[in-house]
């Protein structure tokens, strides 16, 4: 549950448009009230503070169907991938580990088939070569299982030659390296390095069971679009690489035990609001609320830093714009198709996550930004089309 001291009086008291915040907050509903998504919570801030947060519809928590409120928490899927990484800055400005270290340095299990050439940095802007390498939660939540899927994965190509998305297997080693580093586990450390200092206890990767109840199922609706629509657009199905993301595969995601598990590429079970938190403190330049560092100014510069250059995301024929596990928008007019919005300026970063989950900043708006739902749209083109509506409405507030 997100302090009361993290929330603004009113939007105006940090210079954002009540009428824009509103028109955010009416478009995020829509798709509740429409009957398209069953629930979702949607949060922005700035200057430190929440200046809007609502959860709208109904989810089942704890076996219940009820509404959901702010204290609902959500699977953000790949927004995970931001919280993980900065787990791993905070190692990297302690100097105990460089993006440029082969992973095999920390991680020898992972060092065969044609892997030895892996460093750190091919993991975080997805140029490691194993984008659909197999693995399934609980493969991750046994470790000896893990450590065999790290020797059997094979690269499609030679490290750091081309990009490819990732599903999840490039944070596995990343997540691997920052527990045999620390001595914990990941979501542990996350915990008391990041989410305690910040005053964010809502911020998890795992979701201990007393917490359980008041996470939001996550279910499948609507229907698939049609090739037609695709053909119309002239676009590949956004979804048509990530055929390990089965229905099947996002409905374990109500399994308790699953739950419970610090999956590292999309584990983070939590609110909007704390997610808009986490990135106002990276426009803080690494500082907490209350004044506290938790990352180095020059971390946060080189985490910011393009690092994929001039790569291109095949998927969407763009350049990837891949920093240390995050996304920056660019400012080639396609920041749209990275995750952000038509409005965003192109030193906004984030990351987003399946099924329409969302989390990003503007250091130029000083706005941050979250979105949640449980209501994974097998229609993607209308999840994508509402993504970028939300994120360009939120973009705009500032007065």
């Amino acid at each position: 549950m997100i302090a009361e001291k993290f929330f603004a009086d009113s939007a105006a008291d940090v210079g954002l448009n009540p009428d824009k915040v509103q028109a955010l907050m009416d478009r995020a509903e829509r798709d509740v009230k429409d009957g398209v998504l069953p629930a979702c919570q949607v949060a922005i801030a700035r200057n430190g503070k929440i200046a809007a947060m609502k959860t709208f519809g109904r989810a089942v928590q704890g076996s219940v169907e009820k509404p959901a409120t702010d204290e609902t928490v959500f699977v953000a899927m790949s927004a995970t991938k931001a919280i993980t990484s900065s787990a791993l800055w905070l190692l990297i400005q302690e100097g105990k580990i460089d993006p440029a270290d082969k992973i095999v340095k920390y991680v020898p299990e992972y060092g065969t088939n044609g892997k030895e050439t892996t460093t750190l940095e091919h993991l975080l802007i997805h140029t490691a070569g194993i984008p659909t390498a197999p693995g399934s939660f609980k493969d991750w939540g046994d470790h000896k299982r893990r450590l065999e899927r790290f020797a059997q994965w094979r690269p499609v190509n030679t490290p750091g030659e081309k990009f490819f998305y990732h599903i999840h297997a490039n944070y596995w080693p990343i997540a691997e390296a920052i527990e045999r580093i620390t001595g914990k586990r990941l979501g542990e450390f996350v915990r008391e390095r990041i989410a305690e200092p910040l005053g964010l206890p809502d911020l998890r990767i795992g979701l201990p069971r007393p917490v359980q109840a008041r996470m939001a199922d996550v279910k499948w609706v609507g229907e698939p679009a049609k090739d037609e629509e695709y053909r119309k657009l002239g676009v590949t199905p956004p979804r048509a690489n990530l055929g390990s993301i089965t229905e099947d595969a996002v409905l374990e995601m109500n399994e308790p035990e699953l739950r419970e598990m610090d999956f590292p590429a999309g584990g983070l079970m939590t609110t909007a609001g704390d997610i808009a938190l986490f990135y106002q403190a990276l426009l803080n330049d690494g500082k907490a609320h209350d004044g506290k560092r938790i990352w180095q100014s020059e971390m946060l510069r080189e985490a910011r830093r393009i690092r994929s250059g001039d790569l291109i995301d095949p998927a969407r024929g763009i350049t990837a714009n891949r920093a240390l596990g995050i996304v920056i928008a660019g400012g080639d007019g396609k920041a749209n198709l990275r995750g952000f919005g038509r409005t965003n300026s192109a030193e906004a970063f984030g990351h987003p996550g399946f099924g329409g989950q969302i989390g990003w900043a503007d250091p130029a708006s000083g706005i941050s930004f979250g979105y949640l739902t449980n209501g994974f749209d097998r229609n993607d083109l209308r999840e994508g089309r509402r993504s970028v509506a939300v994120c360009s409405l939120a973009g705009a507030c500032a007065e």
